[in-house]
């Protein structure tokens, strides 16, 4: 999942990139902690060239270099993705969803539900306050319905460029 916070939708697909700028996030695709010097031999630029692209690619919102952690290891007992059907705006809910530090991730979308919110919790008490507490109670929420992972069968990030 690619983190989707204070932005606004995409442009068109695949912007202006170049095949440089694509061969680089390919390269930090699948080494986030490739280094500047390694990056540069593979694409035959100046390390500065290089630090200077990444910056760009980051502040644009094209991508970002960040550290996956296993929310196990790192002390959350759960992890559940809660789908919330919406009767008004979707977009101001969605946005006020999006507020809640316990929540990670916010997707409006078709089908079922119109909203699909991830949490990693530590206990199952805070999912039941999240859940019950905080998202049932926004005006406009009419009703959720929450999945709670069991065992995490493929996690990537690595889609490539077009």
């Amino acid at each position: 999942m690619f983190p989707m916070t204070d932005r606004t939708a995409p442009g068109p697909r695949g912007q202006s990139l170049d095949e440089t700028a694509k061969r680089i996030i390919e390269l930090l695709q699948d080494d986030g902690r490739l280094s500047y010097s390694a990056i540069a031999k593979e694409v035959g630029l100046s390390e500065a060239a290089v630090r200077h692209r990444v910056q760009k690619l980051i502040d644009s919102g094209v991508m970002q270099v960040v550290a996956v952690t296993d929310p196990l290891q790192m002390g959350f007992a759960r992890q559940a993705m809660i789908g919330i059907k919406v009767n008004g705006n979707v977009r101001e809910v969605a946005a006020e969803l999006a507020r809640m530090d316990q929540l990670d991730y916010i997707v409006i979308t078709t089908g079922r539900f119109d909203i699909l919110a991830e949490i990693v919790a530590e206990s199952d008490d805070e999912l039941l306050d999240v859940v019950s507490a905080q998202v049932s109670t926004l005006d406009r929420v009419v009703t959720t319905e929450t999945f709670v992972y069991l065992r995490l069968e493929k996690q990537t990030y690595a889609w490539g460029v077009r």
